[in-house]
C-alpha cells in the first residue's frame, strides 16, 4: 500500500466511518462545485434491505457481457475502501483513488467550512466514485444505496432505473420501525420517469412502492408478475436457473453463487439490464451474452467458500431476513454432517433473531467480537446464545484468529464424520467476514 494512499485512507476515516448526517443539500453542493459528474452517464440505482451488493455486482457483470464500460459504487467494504468503486468489475487503484480524491478534498474542504456539519465519510466516498466514473469515463453507473433512500447521499441521481431488492426490518433508528416506513424511505429512489425494478415484497413493502411509481409517473415491473425465476436446480458450485425476463425466458443460466435469495437476486438484474438496453415483449436480449454476464458474477462474503476440509464458508447476514436466507440455502445445498458456526455481531442487531434461525442447522457455536468499534462484546453475545443453544453448546473466544482456531478443533472434534463433511460458517456481520477475509485468503 502507497503511504500517499493510506494518507488519504486517514483523511477519509478521520470523518467518523460510521457518522451519520441526512442532508442531500452538501452533497449536491460538492458536486456542483464538481461540475454535476453524476450527469455525466446514466444510471441503475439500487435500494433494498438485503441483496442490492450481490444484485449490483449481477448488472454490472451482464453489463459488460453486453460490451459496456461499467463504474459500479457498493458499500461497505470488506478489505479495502476502494473495493466500492469498482471500473469494468475491478476496484479502482490506489493511483487512481489518490488522484480522485486530491481533485476532490479542496472543494469538500470549501462545503465544510460552510456547513454545520463536515460532509461524511459516505458523502466523500459518493463524490469520489462520481467524479471517478465521469473521469473514465463509464456508459453506465451501477449504484448501490448506503441506508434508505430518499435522503441517501446517492439520492442526486435521478436514475433512469431503480432497483428495489427485498425490504425487511432493518436499521430501524434511521428509517422507521414498521415495514411500511422503511418502503417508504428506499422508494424515494424513485424519480420522475423512472423504470422500477421490484423484487416480490410484503404487502406492507409493496404499497408504498406502488404509491411512489404512481405519483412521479414511473413504469413498475415486479418479480412474480413482469419476471421472476421459474426453475432452479442445485449445481456443482451454484445452481442453474430458467429465468423469465422481461423479454422472454432465459434457460440454462448458470449462477456460481448458492441459495435461493441469489437466483432472486438474479432475475432481478437481469430484468434491470433488459430494461435498461430496452429489451421487453418484443426483444429479448441475447441469451448467449446473459449467460456469459452471470457465469462471470461473484459476490464474496456471501457463502464464499474460502477453504476445503474443513470447508470454511463466509456469510454476511447480519439481520434475520438476510440470515433466514443463508439458513435455507444451508439447507438445501450443502450435506453437511456437522456444521460449527463462528458469530460476531454489531451492538445494534438483533442478535437473539440471528441466533435463533441458526440453531437449528449447526452443532456448536463459538462467540466472538469482530474489529469494528460498534462490537457487541463477546461475553454479552455469549450469554445470548447459552439461552438458545444451552451452555454445553457455546464457545467464547477473545478474538477473530482464536475463534476460528476453536471453531476448527470442533468441527473435526467428531471421529464418526467424514472431514469432507464439517464445516465452519462465519457469520453475523460484515465486518466479521471482512476480519476473517483477511486471514484465511492470505
Amino acid at each position: 500500500m502507497s503511504s500517499e494512499f493510506e494518507q488519504v485512507d486517514a483523511e477519509l476515516n478521520s470523518r467518523g466511518y460510521t457518522r451519520m448526517v441526512f442532508d442531500l443539500g452538501r452533497i449536491k453542493e460538492l458536486l456542483d462545485l464538481l461540475g454535476s459528474p453524476q450527469r455525466a452517464y446514466p444510471s441503475i440505482h439500487l435500494t433494498g434491505t438485503n441483496g442490492k451488493t450481490s444484485t449490483a455486482r449481477m448488472i454490472d457483470s451482464l453489463l459488460r457481457a453486453h460490451g459496456l464500460h461499467t463504474g459500479r459504487y457498493t458499500s461497505p467494504h470488506l478489505e479495502t475502501v476502494r473495493e466500492r468503486i469498482s471500473l469494468d468489475g475491478e476496484p479502482v487503484s490506489e493511483r487512481r483513488f489518490v488522484a480522485a480524491y486530491r481533485e476532490v478534498a479542496p472543494l469538500a474542504a470549501l462545503v465544510d467550512a460552510a456547513a454545520d456539519e463536515p460532509l461524511t465519510y459516505f458523502d466523500m466516498t459518493t463524490a469520489l466514485a462520481f467524479a471517478t466514473f465521469a473521469d473514465a469515463p463509464v456508459d453506465v453507473a451501477v449504484v448501490e444505496v448506503g441506508l434508505g433512500g430518499a435522503e441517501d447521499s446517492t439520492n442526486v441521481l435521478d436514475a433512469g432505473i431503480a432497483v428495489i431488492t427485498p425490504i425487511g426490518l432493518d436499521h430501524t433508528e434511521w428509517l422507521g420501525d414498521t415495514i411500511e416506513d422503511i418502503a417508504y424511505a428506499k422508494s424515494g429512489i424513485i424519480h420522475k420517469g423512472a423504470t422500477v425494478i421490484a423484487a416480490a415484497q410484503e404487502e406492507e413493502a409493496a404499497r408504498p412502492i406502488l404509491e411512489r411509481s404512481v405519483e412521479v409517473g414511473a413504469t413498475i415491473a415486479r418479480e412474480g408478475s413482469e419476471f421472476g425465476v421459474l426453475r432452479r436446480a442445485v449445481a456443482v458450485g451454484g445452481q442453474v436457473l430458467t429465468i423469465q425476463g422481461l423479454g422472454g425466458v432465459y434457460e440454462e443460466v448458470f449462477l456460481p453463487l448458492h441459495g435461493a435469495h441469489q437466483a432472486q437476486n438474479a432475475a432481478v438484474a437481469l430484468a434491470a439490464v433488459e430494461a435498461f438496453l430496452g429489451a421487453g415483449t418484443s426483444r429479448q436480449l441475447d441469451p448467449e451474452v446473459v449467460r456469459e454476464g452471470f457465469a462471470g458474477t461473484s459476490s464474496p462474503g456471501r457463502l464464499e467458500r474460502v477453504r476445503n476440509a474443513p470447508t470454511i464458508l463466509l456469510d454476511s447476514a447480519h439481520n434475520t431476513h438476510g440470515m433466514a436466507a443463508t439458513v435455507t440455502a444451508l439447507q438445501e445445498e450443502f450435506a453437511f454432517s456437522r456444521l460449527v458456526a463462528v458469530v460476531a455481531v454489531l451492538a445494534d442487531k438483533d442478535a437473539a433473531g440471528l441466533l435463533e434461525l441458526l440453531e437449528p442447522v449447526v452443532d456448536a457455536v463459538v462467540v466472538t467480537r469482530n474489529t469494528s468499534p460498534r462490537a457487541m462484546p463477546a461475553d454479552q453475545l455469549a450469554q445470548v446464545a447459552e439461552e438458545i443453544f444451552g451452555e454445553s453448546r457455546v464457545e467464547i473466544a477473545a478474538n477473530m484468529p482464536d475463534a476460528i482456531e476453536v471453531a476448527v478443533a470442533l468441527a473435526e472434534s467428531d471421529v464418526e464424520a467424514e472431514l469432507a463433511g464439517v464445516g465452519v460458517l462465519i457469520t453475523g456481520s460484515v465486518a466479521t467476514v471482512a476480519d476473517a477475509r483477511r486471514l484465511l485468503k492470505r
